[in-house]
C-alpha cells in the first residue's frame, strides 16, 4: 500500500514545484525604474529560491553580491566566489529588455538569466533572477539594502513574494573587501 502512494506523492510534489515556477510576466517590475540609482554597494539581507540546492549551507563555495555598476545602458553585477583558499571576483553583465527594470544576460554553457527589479526606493531593493538552462528553470529572489539594518516594510514585502511564489529561504553571504574586485 505504501509503495502505491509513492508515485502519487512524487507527482503531487512535482506539480506543486511546477506551479511555484511562475512565468516571467507574472513578476512585477518597478514603475519608473532608474538604473543609475541602483549603482553602488549593496548588502544581501534575505535570499529565497525555488531550488534550495542552488544555495546550500553545506557548499564550501559562497557567492555574494558586492555591487552594481552601470555601463551605458547595461548593468554589471560585481560578485565574489569564496571558499577554502579561494576568492575570485566575477562580473555578470545584463542588458535591458522590454520595460524599464527588466534585463537579460547569458552565462557559460548556453544558459540565460532574466532579472527584474521588482520594487525599490533605491535604499532597499527586491530583485528577481530567473535562470534557464537546459530546460530547467530556477528562480531566485533577493532583498538587498544599502546598509544592514534595512527598513522593516521591505522585509514584509519580500516575505509576501516568498509566500506567493512558494520559495525556500536560503543562507545569506555578504563579503566586504575580502578579495579585490574584478577588473573592469
Amino acid at each position: 500500500m505504501a509503495l502505491e502512494r509513492g508515485p502519487l506523492l512524487l507527482l503531487t510534489l512535482s506539480l506543486g514545484l511546477a506551479s511555484a515556477q511562475k512565468t516571467l510576466e507574472e513578476v512585477p517590475v518597478q514603475p519608473g525604474f532608474d538604473a543609475q540609482k541602483v549603482e553602488g554597494r549593496w548588502l544581501t539581507i534575505r535570499l529565497a529560491t525555488s531550488d534550495t540546492l542552488l544555495i546550500s549551507p553545506e557548499d564550501p563555495l559562497r557567492l555574494a553580491l558586492h555591487s552594481i555598476r552601470m555601463w551605458n545602458r547595461d548593468l554589471e553585477f560585481v560578485l565574489f566566489w569564496t571558499g577554502k583558499g579561494v576568492c575570485k571576483g566575477l562580473n555578470v553583465t545584463v542588458h535591458p529588455t522590454g520595460p524599464h527594470g527588466q534585463y537579460q544576460g547569458f552565462f557559460e554553457g548556453g544558459g540565460r538569466m532574466f532579472l527584474r527589479f521588482v520594487s525599490t526606493d533605491y535604499s532597499s531593493l527586491i530583485l528577481y533572477v530567473r535562470f534557464e538552462d537546459g530546460g530547467e528553470v530556477t528562480s531566485l529572489w533577493a532583498l538587498l539594502a544599502r546598509r544592514v539594518l534595512g527598513d522593516p516594510k521591505w522585509l514584509g514585502r519580500y516575505k509576501a513574494y516568498v509566500r506567493e511564489f512558494q520559495l525556500q529561504e536560503a543562507p545569506v553571504f555578504n563579503l566586504d573587501a575580502q578579495c579585490s574586485p574584478p577588473a573592469a
